[in-house]
């Protein structure tokens, strides 16, 4: 593993250790940058200072010599706190040089990500909503997509960055689009979860093998991504989380979260997404019991033995 810094590269600060960001952070010193991270987990901030990172005591340490600063937060509410402030503090925003440049990879409305980029613009940061796709194996291989909120010329200055933990990175349009393209994205893929779980359930409670329903469909015109990497049907494919009693992957709260907001924007723009909304219902009710389950774990409303098989 090349851990040597580059003294040419900006100095990075990363908030936000989770499932997500940890790998994404340790792309970025595998790359050579030199990091100083943040995060309410001691274990973890210790497996990035095993990497080769230092740790910051609080979030204004962390970025108090960086150039740049990348967060990826769980929800809008803590990308608001983090960088606007609340009753207790300022917020980053006022703590940063003008110039430095923040990246949010974190999945927010994108009302929310307009209201702290225009906070940002009028103290001279350049700010980017930048989310991400892929789920953390794409995370952990630096293979995910990023879709860009942003200005353009802003946008350029970050690619070299964003293509050290990402292989597609995608300029979506101005602050607040690549939440929006982000939530479209994950609406059409709670749909396609909903519909494979639906039509293999179909398959198998009359008789066929999941597996050869499965490879059909993968040569058929029911083809979608879920059938090509993600079979949410126990043993059709390996290091599937429905083959590992549907742990790790993407949380079907997290699903439901980003599904609520796309309704959220459908409503607030006088959008109809039938199929979004119906999706949206499916998740909510199945998050009551399996909320911390990956989201293909929707195959249980069908047939509980999955969860033994």
């Amino acid at each position: 593993m090349n851990t040597e810094k580059n003294t040419d590269k900006p100095n990075i600060a990363f908030i936000g250790l989770g499932n997500m960001g940890a790998p994404m952070a340790e792309n970025l010193i595998k790359a050579g940058y030199k990091l100083c991270v943040y995060d309410l987990s001691v274990e973890a901030t210790n497996r990035l200072q095993q990497a080769g990172a230092t740790v910051a005591q609080s979030p204004s340490e962390a970025v108090a010599r960086a150039q740049v600063v990348i967060s990826m937060l769980p929800a809008g509410k803590h990308v608001h706190s983090v960088y606007l402030g609340d009753g207790n503090s300022k917020g980053l925003l006022s703590e940063l040089a003008e110039g430095t440049l923040v990246i949010d990879s974190s999945t927010i409305a994108a009302e929310d990500a307009r209201i702290v980029a225009k906070a940002a613009t009028e103290l001279n940061i350049n700010f980017l909503d930048a989310p991400v796709s892929g789920g953390t194996g794409a995370a952990i291989a630096g293979t995910l997509t990023f879709i860009v909120g942003g200005d353009a010329e802003v946008f350029v200055k970050a690619k070299p960055i964003l293509n050290t933990m990402g292989k597609n990175i995608f300029h979506a349009g101005a602050h607040g689009a690549g939440q929006v393209a982000k939530i479209c994205n994950n609406m059409l893929l709670g749909i396609l979860m909903a519909g494979t779980t639906e039509a293999i359930n179909l398959g198998v409670k009359n008789g066929l093998d999941p597996k050869v329903l499965s490879d059909i469909m993968l040569q058929s015109s029911g083809r979608n991504w879920t059938l090509e990497v993600y079979n949410p049907y126990p043993q059709v494919m390996e290091s599937t989380p429905s083959s590992n009693h549907y742990k790790g992957g993407f949380m079907t709260n997290l699903m439901l979260k980003d599904l609520n907001l796309a309704m959220q924007t459908s409503q607030a723009t006088d959008v109809e997404t039938p199929m979004g909304a119906k999706a949206a219902e499916l998740y909510q009710e199945h998050s009551t019991n399996y909320g911390e389950k990956d989201f293909s774990s929707l195959m249980i409303r069908y047939d509980n033995s999955v969860l033994s098989s």
